[in-house]
């Protein structure tokens, strides 16, 4: 269910937002500039609403807040329908990144890293697997809708998809999802955290900022964000200093894609079975390596191999930060953190783009920009796994501070 959800994030995605652009420049006569100004104002605003989606993750539980979070966003889908000029596609742009993009991501990931302990990491790989194949569908998706029932109506009908399908999960199938005591956790706090006047969160957010662990995970989340979405946006005309044509450099999203679902897999299950600060490293040396030998691509062969290289480092390095926390900070404030550490990478993959466009504009070439963007990964390859393992902090759960009748029915939804 958690990778249904995942995958109906897709209407606010890069991928499933593309098939619209040209027509939304066309009917609001607006330029092309203006639109992805609206799009990075609409993704850094709605960024900033990720940590209050992830603190009421913690306080309410996942079936209301992802009710709340798939209802918001087919009404800002309606709202994008409904655009007749820039300030309102620019509202609609905030709402749908935030509730789709940002929101129904963290919700699904968050939804299983709670309620799993045992092979948590391969039960996150087949929920990011199945949630990115799903995503994959959508511009395939918008782009028969649009020709069908115009760009108006395929927004409509993306709404209506999400209701018809997220809004039972929510409220049904989630019912029984209850986070369940992370290992050297007491069975007190099973179903659901104690009240905040009784007991402190086993890992408060003010504890977690100090460790070195927190910002090597966050920084390798936003530097693959940041890198990846650049070369990704500006791939055409990448590749094509390579001396691929426009088709061969589209088509190479395809091994990019392949690969992101396999990493995903493969990252996720190996979590269970090393510290997850070694496989960052593994993830932020592959995103170095491919850029550095970006010069050395040429069609063919070397091209295929740079896509898949690409989108299983990107791949690989998200699939780890959703492992990450819940193995080193526990669960008990865990969407409050990922709230945080989201936004940060989706913030970052605003900044990519425009830091790759403005690098072209001063050298003349993409080529020595990402090289330079190579550097990141390159440090935080070293720096993620001398960062030091948290010390598991608990806190004294009282049995009567829990409700056993309440936590059984409702789970997190205290």
């Amino acid at each position: 269910m958690s990778g249904v959800v995942m995958a109906l994030s897709g209407p606010g995605q890069t991928a499933g937002m593309s098939v619209f652009v040209d027509h939304l420049i066309t009917d609001l006569d607006v330029s092309r500039s203006a639109v992805s100004t609206a799009y990075m104002i609409g993704t850094l605003t709605g960024a900033a609403a990720l940590p209050w989606i992830g603190r009421a993750l913690d306080r309410f539980g996942i079936r209301r807040v992802l009710a709340l979070v798939a209802l918001l966003f087919g009404v800002f889908l309606v709202l994008l329908a409904g655009a007749r000029e820039l300030i309102g596609l620019t509202a609609g742009f905030v709402g749908a990144r935030a509730m789709g993009q940002g929101g129904m991501t963290m919700i699904a990931t968050t939804a299983v890293a709670i309620a799993v302990t045992r092979k948590r990491g391969t039960a996150l790989g087949i929920t990011t697997a199945a949630g990115t194949a799903g995503i994959s569908l959508f511009p395939l998706l918008g782009e028969r809708l649009t020709a069908e029932i115009g760009w108006r109506y395929a927004f409509l009908a993306e709404a209506g998809l999400v209701w018809l399908i997220v809004l039972p999960i929510a409220w049904w199938g989630m019912r029984g999802v209850r986070r369940v005591p992370d290992e050297g956790e007491t069975s007190d706090g099973a179903a659901e955290g104690p009240s905040e006047s009784t007991a402190v969160p086993e890992w408060p957010l003010r504890a977690i900022v100090r460790t070195s662990m927190f910002w090597a995970i966050t920084s390798a989340v936003a530097c693959s964000g940041l890198v990846s979405t650049a070369v990704f946006f500006h791939q055409v005309a990448v590749l094509g200093e390579q001396g691929l044509t426009s088709t061969e450099a589209a088509a190479n999203f395809l091994p990019q894609t392949l690969a992101g679902l396999a990493a995903s897999l493969v990252f996720s299950s190996a979590t269970d079975r090393f510290p997850p600060k070694l496989l960052i490293g593994g993830a932020m040396a592959a995103h170095a390596v491919t850029l550095a030998l970006l010069p050395l691509v040429s069609p063919g062969v070397t091209a295929v191999a740079y896509g898949a290289s690409l989108g299983a480092a990107a791949a690989g390095a998200r699939a780890v930060e959703a492992a990450a926390f819940p193995y080193y900070y526990g669960t008990a404030s865990l969407g409050t953190l990922r709230g945080l550490t989201q936004s940060i990478a989706v913030a970052s993959t605003a900044a990519g783009p425009l830091l790759l466009s403005v690098g072209h504009d001063i050298t003349g070439s993409y080529r020595p920009v990402v090289l330079a963007l190579a550097v990141l990964p390159a440090v935080i390859a070293i720096a993620a796994p001398l960062a030091r393992s948290p010390r598991k902090r608990h806190a004294p759960v009282s049995a009567a501070a829990i409700e056993p009748t309440e936590a059984a029915d409702h789970g997190t939804d205290r």
